[in-house]
């Protein structure tokens, strides 16, 4: 494998699979066994998910609720997700951990940077939950800010989309995908691959990011394995 630790980031809507709202279980079983595939050769997993599925804090704001309540009620539906697809994983006899990064004692561990590399260490599944556990913050943050926490040797950031075009290629039929790109040219070109804060964070810290279809089966194994998959940012 090319990547001994990935932290491998989800969106909430990802979960919906061809529904509306909520989660389809298919898809969390889809995903667990794909995670599980790599998992039983050895590489070291963590996993953030947003809670777009659920309810997403900005889209609250828009609609005139308040930023830091919607942002809570956000990081809230991430430890319903979180909570989601650990039940899959331990189904597919994976070993799991939810650590969040607000505290709730009685269904996830607090998250402890030294406590979530040795759940690694010894083979688990970790999913971080809660975003960053502050408002203003989006799960794109979450997830770079505890790959870089976990030293992780890459992002994984699984879309429905193969990768980044020159533009939307569900809406721009002559959009070109790019294979590999640099950080730089991604903000020169305006390209959108994560939010601003996450993205520059990623930058700093030189820590590459991999935008590929998670869809499509198979896909996380040829990804970790170092196969040309999706769109790769350093």
């Amino acid at each position: 494998m090319k990547y001994k630790r990935i932290l491998l980031k989800l969106s909430g809507e990802a979960l919906m699979g061809n529904r509306q709202y909520g989660i389809d279980p298919e898809r969390l079983f889809e995903y667990a066994k794909d995670i599980k595939e790599i998992i039983d050769l050895g590489v070291e997993v963590a996993i953030v998910i947003g809670g777009g599925n659920i309810f997403r804090g900005v889209a609250g704001a828009m609609n005139g609720m308040d930023r830091v309540q919607g942002d809570h009620m956000g990081m809230l539906a991430t430890v319903i997700n979180g909570l989601a697809l650990q039940n899959a994983l331990e189904d597919a006899d994976v070993k799991t951990r939810l650590q969040t990064a607000i505290k709730i004692n009685e269904v996830a561990e607090p998250f402890i940077r030294r406590k979530a590399m040795s759940h690694l260490r010894k083979g688990r599944v970790v999913i971080f939950g809660g975003g960053t556990g502050n408002p203003y913050f989006t799960t794109d943050s979450a997830a770079v800010l505890r790959a870089i926490e976990i030293e992780a040797d890459v992002i994984l950031k699984g879309t429905r989309v193969d990768g980044i075009y020159t533009a939307d290629p569900e809406l721009d039929t002559t959009a070109v995908k790019f294979d590999n790109i640099s950080f730089k040219d991604v903000l020169s070109k305006g390209l959108k691959v994560m939010d601003t804060t996450a993205f520059t964070l990623s930058q700093e810290n030189n820590l590459p990011i991999i935008v590929f279809d998670m869809n499509k089966k198979g896909n996380l194994l040829k990804v970790v394995s170092g196969e040309n998959i999706g769109t790769k940012v350093n």
